[in-house]
């Protein structure tokens, strides 16, 4: 089920009113949160319940065990387990293939023909988001940052909780499993400002599925195109992942708010960003903390800084694909962020980076923009050739095609685009409450903006991450 389709908007309100009129106990309600979780997942395809499950349990009675380990040397044992079992799992469904591939593609450079099976797995949606959820349930249980919680169920709806299930945002433990152990009361304000998240969501996603044409122009091309149409693709392709991305996230925040659960939010306007490392503390906020927290400090941090940068950020471009365009992405990221912190130490050029005025402000803004572009091509492309093929159509002004009759107005109207959608957030953000408050506009407004995003958009198409 995908959240922009009439299907789930059945399966959700049939959910409320279950929740609200017929489970009122707080454990009949977790064992129906479950059922409805499950039956969500299994809509996808219901033989990976099990594997979803199975790493529930696992890691449930691991956390039990590392806690009553009576030596350091026990503890050390079940949390390795824990991680072997989990990664084990994402690596076999996720990356065996690639692996395979690669080996023989390397094998080919020297000449030898090197036929390798692959498994050709059907990849489960969402196994990056879960795993890295009850990875970290174990590890901050085994360094002391929270006690294990008793409640296999708890812990198990918890894990497959469906707004947050196949494309997160990543929650630790410690932000969702205490909610499911003293269930929050749903509130209207709180069903208010969920609702207007769901629609600030179908917003950006129906956005994101219009702005899709043009980015698919330029990456699936047979042909060359002109230089503001490359670029215009490559636009197209930055609001896109955004839109449908962030619009994923407000709709899975806003759908578990309905029914009271509070997600920390995932964007914070991430195009506003003033340099690589503010746009990480922006962009996927989940991801980025995890990846901090239990990757980037256990290798040392600041110690070794653009070391640890490098292997957290090639590891991160990984995690969301088995393709060496993922790697280039990654390393291109961690490239810049290494480059920002070398460069703030120069005397030359620590006054700029420490400069707030608006003039200098915004040219960091132009750069930052600029790089996260650029970033974008590694990412969408088909080829780490095809990537640098339009990186290098982008900066060249001669010699490429005449742009297209329509090509200046389809430029403008992804800029527009994009500009919207980081001014809806804002005003998410910044006006919220004193929208919600006016009710006999807000309910209008927002029924209006449904009726457009449903007329508009195409609900059959899926998030870009359900494939992470």
């Amino acid at each position: 089920m995908v959240f922009n389709t009439p299907i789930f908007f059945v399966f959700f309100v049939v959910f409320l009113l279950f929740y609200g009129l017929v489970f009122l106990q707080a454990r009949p309600r977790v064992y129906f949160i479950l059922v409805a979780s499950l039956v969500f997942y299994g809509a996808w395809n219901y033989r990976f319940i099990p594997l979803l499950v199975g790493s529930s349990i696992i890691d449930y009675y691991l956390a039990l065990a590392i806690a009553g380990a009576s030596t350091p040397s026990r503890r050390k044992l079940f949390v390795t387990l824990s991680v072997v079992m989990n990664l084990g799992i994402l690596g076999l469904f996720k990356y065996a293939d690639f692996l395979l591939m690669s080996v023989a593609d390397f094998l080919g450079v020297f000449g030898v023909e090197a036929s390798l099976p692959t498994l050709s797995w059907v990849l489960p949606v969402g196994i990056s988001f879960y795993t890295f959820q009850s990875l970290s349930y174990t590890i901050d249980v085994y360094r002391g940052d929270m006690q294990p919680r008793r409640g296999l169920v708890h812990f198990t709806t918890a894990l497959a909780f469906f707004p947050q299930l196949v494309a997160g945002p990543i929650l630790r433990a410690r932000q969702i499993l205490p909610q499911f152990h003293n269930l929050p009361v749903p509130t209207w304000s709180g069903a208010r400002h969920g609702f207007l998240l769901v629609t600030s969501g179908l917003w950006k996603k129906t956005a994101a599925d219009l702005l899709a044409i043009p980015a698919g122009r330029l990456f699936e091309a047979d042909a060359q195109l002109s230089l503001l149409e490359t670029w215009t693709g490559v636009l197209a392709f930055a609001g896109q992942i955004y839109g449908d991305f962030a619009g994923y996230t407000d709709m899975a925040i806003g759908l578990a708010l309905i029914i009271g659960f509070k997600i920390p939010p995932n964007f914070r306007l991430p195009y506003f960003a003033i340099s690589p490392v503010d746009f990480w503390r922006r962009w996927h906020i989940s991801l980025s903390s995890w990846l901090r927290d239990y990757l980037y400090i256990p290798l040392g941090g600041k110690y070794q800084r653009h070391r640890n940068v490098m292997i957290t950020m090639l590891l991160g471009g990984l995690w969301h694909g088995a393709a060496w365009t993922f790697v280039a992405w990654g390393a291109f990221h961690g490239i810049i962020i290494t480059a920002t912190h070398f460069l703030g130490r120069l005397p030359a050029l620590a006054g700029f980076a420490a400069n707030r005025s608006r003039s200098a402000v915004l040219l960091k803004w132009a750069i930052t923009f600029y790089l996260v572009t650029i970033g974008w091509v590694l990412f969408r492309a088909n080829s780490i050739g095809s990537a640098f093929e339009i990186i290098v159509d982008l900066h060249t002004f001669t010699g490429l095609a005449e742009p297209g009759p329509m090509a200046a107005w389809i430029a403008l109207i992804t800029i527009a685009t994009l500009v919207l959608m980081h001014l809806a957030d804002w005003f998410v953000i910044a006006r919220a409450e004193a929208f919600e408050n006016r009710r006999w506009l807000f309910w209008p407004v927002l029924i209006m903006i449904h009726s457009i995003c449903l007329l508009v958009g195409e609900p059959s198409d899926e998030f870009i991450y359900f494939q992470f």
